[in-house]
């Protein structure tokens, strides 16, 4: 079968695809012979993928020990492939089913990470377990599980912003370096290298090598040492798809683009016979090759299997080919792993009779295995000290308060990944990773956060609209500013821009307290301009225009990623203008005088906003205008509203919640309650019911149908939603219990969530809906 490319890999594959090109053409270094010997203990350090150590790399003349008794030493070699590489599972189980021991390792890519797991121990079933709950979204999202986001990139969220986000340098505007990170798939990396710290790879119970490709010199280079998930990480860095590792200031990308199957590696760690695995990548017919994007694929491929031939040119009488027919399985078809393993199982028992010779007596094989297999228990030593890599902005003091890990305590990995994922969530690194190194009488972990090379100053863009299909339309322009690290406690500006229907500008400055950013101070300033349309019934009465200009200042508390408190005091004008439609409906006496006392409740544990399937969120807020602050009208406006997600499966049932009252006196006319539209009564035109208190409930039921290429996923659903508007503006409106329901049709899109509904009241109105954007 053949699967599409996840959309973000494919939107920067085509400048990734001319790069390796170039670094192919310009490779000098033969594939299948060792890579330049010279050590690198005398670069200076940098942030890097693991802690530096002389002689870690380049080093492919140091031989393992020699077979042992009279029989020849096997090397196993394992090509790059991408998700085809989980076809080395397969090879693995035929090899142990045939008692074929295995002496050394060396892979690529795919094959680096297969081949790293089988030489710290771990069987080919405990792979094939892992590997089955794997997903694309699981190793290649961008950013962790948004439960580890701090509550402000939380709140990035409610906004329909599109990622990625822009650099904004003196040089100009940047990109990110790579569509992903990367830090998803090093949690994944570090399950298959088990234990963390430094390691002599000839010490492992298989001896093993990872190659990765230097992308300055466009040279293979060889691991013999290192954190073992890190050389895996650097070795699959897929340039313009994963960020590249930096390792002793050397810049790092995929093996596979100089030495794709590393024969010549082998031999020089002593192999006497090579099993050579090689997956392969078909070319693409002639009536594919219809894009700029097909034709470079193509030519990427062609000069990939050049150094390929190359090394299955050096393959003598002796050695052992492998090629399971992986067809056009798709290199990034990562949702659907397990599917080759059978593949390569099939490929091995091929050549089952000239893999019989290699062959041990069931006693010795199993003694071998036992040995190589023996899993020594977690390190949980605890560390001495915690070090970070320079940085240059953010404050070492804070990245350290993130992590739970401390000094003294005993070491757990589980509590060291989320540490890492908290780290990057916080929106100021392009990459996290850490490494364990041991000195005499000291333990230390090493922390490389390394700062986003785009940054600090951040763009992003946005769009929302919605029409019925009759005229009931509105089409917004988003844009975001914002500048980090103004100083050493972490202050933010943020400037939000919306044009179109509604016209606003925002800017905060946000100021920490301390270090650990639990309390801040956040002055702002609000403009904005909106209509409003009075209805009676479904016949539009009234439009009248809202231009409003406050002040604010607020204080607050964050309750780590869990939420946040603010209460200020807000001052500001307010000038209502009557469009069309009788005075009577008139919002006011031209210009308003605004002053209120206010306050906020925001929380948030859902995993996604666009389409939650687990976790709740909601928010309480008050707005209490007060004559004392210069308001020319007294009154309390409260609102809350709750959202619960649970799914099981593709099946997902939302519950939401939204209500709204005044306390003391009824609310004016220019701050009333306005509702309508899809999913917030469906049937009804946006903003159709407006009044001075408000109840509304809905249920959502959806599934998750498909995931393509530039759609993350496609959903069908529906929605059963009541609601109430009382003290409405307009005498003779409904108040009572007001039904209604929705069919939608919803996408996933790089634009945000795209909803195509059809919705009907009770009361037998009904419209379409085309909606972008984020409801309720």
């Amino acid at each position: 079968m053949k699967a599409a490319t996840p959309w973000g890999l494919r939107i920067l594959r085509l400048a990734a695809l001319a790069l390796a090109a170039c670094l192919a053409v310009g490779a000098r270094a033969a594939p299948d012979a060792a890579p330049d010997a010279t050590p690198d203990s005398a670069l200076a350090p940098a942030p890097a993928i693991m802690p530096p150590a002389p002689a870690a790399i380049d080093t492919p003349a140091v031989s393992a020990a020699p077979a042992r008794g009279a029989r020849p030493r096997i090397c196993l070699v394992l090509s790059g492939g991408g998700a085809r590489g989980a076809a080395h599972i397969g090879v693995l189980k035929v090899l142990e089913d045939l008692r074929v021991p295995v002496d050394c390792i060396a892979g690529t890519s795919m094959g680096s990470l297969v081949g790293g797991a089988y030489a710290t121990g771990m069987s080919p079933a405990e792979m094939e377990r892992l590997v089955s709950g794997l997903s694309t979204e699981k190793l290649f999202k961008e950013r962790p599980p948004r439960k580890d986001l701090t509550v402000r990139r939380k709140q990035d969220d409610f906004t329909n912003l599109f990622t990625p986000e822009i650099g904004v340098q003196t040089r100009g505007l940047l990109l990110p370096k790579g569509a992903v990170s990367g830090v998803q798939l090093e949690t994944v990396l570090r399950q298959l290298a088990r234990t963390p710290g430094y390691r002599d790879f000839d010490k492992l119970p298989i001896p093993y090598r990872a190659v990765a490709t230097d992308l300055v010199a466009g040279t293979p280079v060889v691991f013999n040492a290192g954190e073992l998930a890190n050389v895996m990480r650097a070795s699959m860095s897929v340039p313009g798809a994963v960020a590249p590792a930096e390792y002793q200031g050397r810049l790092l990308v995929d093996g596979g683009l100089t030495d794709n199957l590393p024969v010549g590696v082998a031999r020089a760690m002593g192999a006497d016979v090579i099993i050579a695995v090689n997956l392969g990548t078909p070319l693409m017919k002639r009536e594919e090759l219809t894009s700029v994007i097909g034709v470079t694929s193509q030519m990427l491929n062609i000069l990939t299997e050049q150094n390929v031939r190359a090394s299955l040119a050096s393959l003598g009488p002796a050695d052992v080919l492998i090629e399971p027919a992986l067809g056009d399985f798709s290199a990034t078809d990562f949702d659907h792993l397990t599917a080759t393993i059978p593949i390569g199982e099939a490929a091995a028992r091929k050549v089952a009779e000239r893999l019989a010779p290699l062959a041990l007596p069931p006693a010795q094989y199993a003694q071998l295995r036992a040995a190589q297999q023996a899993v020594s228990p977690p390190d949980t030593r605890p560390v001495d000290a915690i070090e970070l890599a320079p940085l240059h902005r953010v404050n070492p003091e804070f990245a350290t308060a993130v992590m739970e890990t401390k000094p003294g305590e005993p070491l757990d990995q589980a509590t060291l990944d989320q540490d890492m994922r908290r780290l990057f969530g916080t929106g100021d690194f392009e990459h996290v990773n850490y490494g364990i190194m041991e000195e005499p009488g000291k333990r230390i972990l090493v922390v490389n956060a390394v700062e986003k090379s785009y940054g600090p100053d951040y763009l992003r863009f946005g769009l929302g609209l919605s029409t019925d299909f009759r005229g009931d339309a509105f089409f917004n322009l988003i844009g975001s500013y914002r500048r980090t690290w103004l100083n050493s406690l972490g202050a933010e500006w943020r400037t939000d821009l919306q044009a179109g229907q509604t016209t606003s500008l925002t800017s905060e400055f946000y100021q920490p307290l301390n270090t650990r950013q639990y309390f801040f101070i956040a002055p702002r300033i609000e403009l904005e301009r909106r209509p409003v349309n009075v209805f009676q019934g479904s016949t539009r009465l009234a439009t009248y225009d809202l231009r409003r200009l406050d002040v604010a200042l607020d204080v607050g508390s964050q309750f780590t990623k869990y939420g946040e408190l603010r209460l200020g005091v807000q001052t500001g004008t307010l000038d209502a203008t009557l469009s069309t439609g009788p005075e009577a409906l008139s919002p006011g006496p031209g210009r308003i005088k605004r002053g209120a006392i206010t306050g906020r409740l925001f929380f948030d544990q859902l995993d996604s906003v666009d389409f939650p399937r687990f976790g709740y969120a909601g928010s309480l807020r008050v707005y209490a205008s007060q004559p004392g602050l210069g308001a020319d009208d007294s009154y309390i406006k409260a609102q809350g509203d709750l959202l619960y997600a649970h799914s099981i499966g593709n099946h997902t049932v939302s519950l939401g919640l939204k209500a709204g009252t005044n306390v003391g006196n009824p609310l004016p006319r220019y701050d009333l309650f306005q509702w309508g539209g899809f999913l917030q009564q469906s049937g009804y035109a946006t903003g159709q019911l407006l009044g001075g208190n408000l109840q509304f409930a809905r249920l959502v039921y959806y599934n998750k149908l498909a995931r393509q290429t530039l759609l993350q996923g496609i959903y069908a659903g529906f929605s059963l939603e009541a609601g109430r508007m009382g003290a409405p503006l307009v005498p003779g409106s409904p108040t009572g219990l007001l039904k209604s329901g929705s069919l939608f049709l919803a996408l996933d899109s790089p634009l945000g969530p795209l909803y195509f509904a059809y919705g009907r009241a009770a009361a037998g109105t009904y419209s379409f809906y085309l909606f972008l954007g984020k409801p309720f």
